[in-house]
């Protein structure tokens, strides 16, 4: 009975022995498959995660709205101010063969920017297309007849407080009107315009260089002309070294009053609109745009142009920009000049020069030489 008694408690001992050293290779095995997963997590961690380039000319993420300023290009207003941080700047025909621009900006703080001409009735359009908000100062009759369905501040009204005269210029009075991206901003808090949009942005931009060299018809383009008028033509050159557009005007450079730097564009659209003359008995030659329509155009950018068409259903609708082939254009990050021309304005877009080549009679001779 005692040999059995001591049988049973050397089995239990065993027992109880592989037992414990069971679970002992349990929590070994439990701690090696932790560390693994550790090291696993560590390894992946330590592996550096693929930055997204993301576009700079905007934030696309930001609902704020635009503010559109009525830029005056009058030859006898230059040179203008603050227009390189605009995003996106329209140039469309006036009365008397000038120009007028209208600058978009948004999330900028830019100091001073004009100086700032009146507002134009066919440029509510594209206020309208972006949702901005209009800064002008003051405006032809037809544009006052629609100023009252946007929001808008008018430098007739808002001088000394919005606006503001740089009495240093030596220029005419009418073309020493500004204004600041703080006051616009603060101004329109108080007057309690919306600040944020649902509206998509105008153009879908590309964060990485487009092969515009790959997109059907494309071609080199090193300078364009566009004449509006027998009194203005807008002017491009292609700098390779930093891939924009270098401006100029009637063949005068396009630089800035503060900075003295030439105002650059990294894309340029290119279309054309009938315009005539108002008959409004006042014999100022304001201008009418059939801007509802559609119609063929470029897109000019990285050194190379493409077609595109154009298409705006109605005045509060967004132009769509098309490739020929249908899809929607896309262009490269930084700001774009819309070039919105008459139907007899002269477009020339030429491609670099190519370095002439020496035959071989040239060349044996300077060898013999």
């Amino acid at each position: 009975m005692k040999k059995n008694i001591g049988k049973i408690i050397i089995l239990l001992l065993v027992i109880i022995i592989i037992g414990a050293a069971a679970v002992f290779a349990i929590k070994i095995l439990n701690n090696r498959e932790k560390n693994n997963e550790i090291i696993d997590t560590g390894k992946e961690q330590n592996q550096p995660i693929p930055e997204v380039k993301k576009v700079q000319i905007v934030d696309e993420d930001s609902k704020t709205r635009p503010y559109a300023v009525m830029i005056n290009n009058n030859h006898s207003a230059w040179p203008q101010c603050g227009v390189q941080d605009a995003y996106i700047v329209y140039e469309i025909i006036a009365e008397g063969g000038i120009t007028r621009m209208m600058a978009l900006y948004k999330d900028k703080n830019t100091a001073k920017i004009g100086s700032i001409r009146s507002a134009r009735h066919y440029f509510i359009d594209y206020v309208n297309e972006n949702d901005a908000i209009y800064i002008h100062w003051g405006g032809s009759p037809q544009a006052y007849n629609k100023l009252g369905s946007i929001d808008h501040l008018d430098g007739i009204a808002l001088e000394g407080s919005v606006f503001f005269r740089d009495k240093t210029l030596k220029r005419a009075y009418e073309h020493t009107g500004f204004t600041s991206m703080e006051n616009v901003k603060e101004y329109s808090e108080k007057k309690g315009y919306t600040r944020d949009t649902n509206k998509e942005l105008l153009l879908n931009y590309s964060a990485e260089e487009i092969e515009m060299d790959k997109l059907e018809g494309a071609k080199k383009a090193e300078t364009i002309d566009i004449k509006y008028s027998y009194y203005h033509t807008t002017s491009y050159e292609y700098d390779e070294e930093n891939k924009v557009y270098k401006r100029s005007m009637s063949g005068t450079p396009n630089v800035d009053l503060v900075t003295g730097q030439q105002y650059t564009a990294k894309n340029i659209i290119i279309y054309c609109v009938r315009n005539y003359t108002i008959n409004d008995g006042e014999g100022k030659g304001r201008q009418e745009l059939e801007n509802i329509g559609s119609g063929s155009g470029y897109l000019v950018t990285g050194g190379y142009v493409v077609p595109i068409t154009w298409e705006k259903s109605a005045h509060n609708e967004q132009t769509i920009y098309k490739y020929t082939n249908g899809e929607k254009i896309v262009v490269n990050d930084g700001n774009t000049f819309i070039q919105i021309c008459p139907m007899d304005a002269k477009i020339d877009i030429k491609a670099p020069t190519e370095p002439a080549v020496k035959q071989e009679s040239e060349v044996n001779e300077t060898t013999q030489n």
